[in-house]
């Protein structure tokens, strides 16, 4: 196991459907909180955090990231783009380009603006044995928009006991942040060129298959943005203060 992620990918490719009422045909990675797309402020924060190169991965009018963005020097970050003519979903989109992963990376979702200290995360990932760490926070103690999915059940080891996405109400409080740590063998569990979620396929997957899954508890915030709901209520605990950016 490498002793520190360097590289990143960042899933940008979906269709931007339910925000569309709001957003119009701006990509939902592009809309701007306290005057910042997401994705930038999830790249700044990537780069301070000492991520050195990230792969974005591309479907939904993919030339308007790409004008944005650039190759990331404006940043500090070289950033690469991966282009999916058809959804892979989030963890196909990592396996298209599977020939990147040779150590230790991270995964985060372009559209949800997270406050989480990296260097901690990667310390708690090194000192297990899992091959993957979930970034999770309590959504009775951390900020959120309520659009965040899947409920993490954890044992008192930290180990991640059951995984259910779209659990609703009386579920486990403890939510996936969409931050993920995750060692290369994980990769190759990922079938090739097809449409395949890592909340939804690849994580019960591996718990029916034993292979131990870690938890990691964030420290600051989760602002999941998919609807023009969950993007009022971010902004909502920006004015307010509950969010800090």
């Amino acid at each position: 196991m490498n002793t520190v992620a360097r590289k990143a990918v960042v899933l940008a490719a979906g269709k931007s459907t339910r925000i569309a009422p709001l957003a119009g045909t701006v990509p939902k990675p592009l809309l701007e909180i306290g005057g910042q797309p997401i994705l930038v402020r999830n790249l700044r924060w990537l780069a301070e955090s000492g991520i050195e190169e990230v792969w974005i991965n591309l479907h939904y009018r993919p030339e308007t990231i790409r004008e944005r963005i650039g190759d990331g020097c404006g940043l500090g970050l070289q950033v690469n783009y991966s282009y999916e003519p058809e959804i892979l979903g989030t963890a196909g989109g990592v396996r298209q380009i599977a020939s990147q992963w040779r150590e230790t990376f991270l995964v985060v979702y372009g559209d949800s603006l997270l406050s989480a200290n990296l260097g901690v995360m990667q310390q708690a990932h090194r000192e297990n044995s899992a091959p993957l760490t979930i970034g999770l926070f309590d959504r009775t103690r951390h900020p959120h928009t309520g659009i965040a999915g899947g409920a993490v059940t954890i044992g008192s080891d930290g180990r991640v006991v059951s995984f259910v996405e779209g659990a609703g109400v009386g579920a486990s409080a403890l939510v996936n942040a969409g931050l993920y740590l995750i060692e290369p063998e994980i990769v190759a569990r990922i079938p090739p060129a097809s449409c395949y979620d890592f909340a939804r396929d690849l994580f019960p997957q591996l718990l029916e298959s034993a292979v131990p899954i870690n938890s990691h508890m964030i420290e600051g915030y989760c602002l999941g943005i998919d609807t023009p709901e969950s993007y009022r209520r971010a902004l909502r605990l920006i004015d307010e203060g509950m969010v800090k950016l």
